[in-house]
């Protein structure tokens, strides 16, 4: 499985970061599709903070918002790919539904091993 990331910030402190992150998700909830995740400036379409496409894609928000919610938000989408290309799952409501609320739970959950594994990152979580 091969990941691509692009950024429309030019900030790259925040790339290695993020790169970071999406290691410990892939090693926590493995994908076996080549996936493409965007980190970008400004909402597109009717996304709110973050989307999966259908071709393997996710849309994270990134302007205006801490760290913590950005990771949140990808872990979040990442569930979702999981649900969709390991589980076999139908999509389902975007409020509550099974998918809906087993991504919030996992999401959650994930954020703070990350942050147990990872207490160097604790200031840059907040920022």
């Amino acid at each position: 499985m091969k990941i691509k990331v692009t950024f429309q910030d030019k900030n790259t402190k925040e790339h290695k970061f993020y790169l970071n992150f999406i290691r410990f998700i892939q090693n926590n909830l493995p994908l076996k599709n080549n996936l493409k995740i965007n980190f970008l400036n400004e909402r597109i379409g009717n996304m709110t903070t973050g989307a999966r496409l259908p071709n393997n894609e996710l849309n994270i928000l990134t302007k205006n918002r801490m760290n913590r919610d950005i990771l949140r938000t990808l872990v979040h989408e990442w569930v979702h790919e999981y649900q969709m290309t390991i589980l076999g799952r139908e999509r389902g409501p975007n409020i509550g539904g099974k998918n809906e609320d087993e991504a919030n739970a996992i999401s959650a959950k994930l954020i703070k091993i990350f942050e147990k594994e990872h207490p160097n990152f604790e200031g840059k979580m907040y920022e």
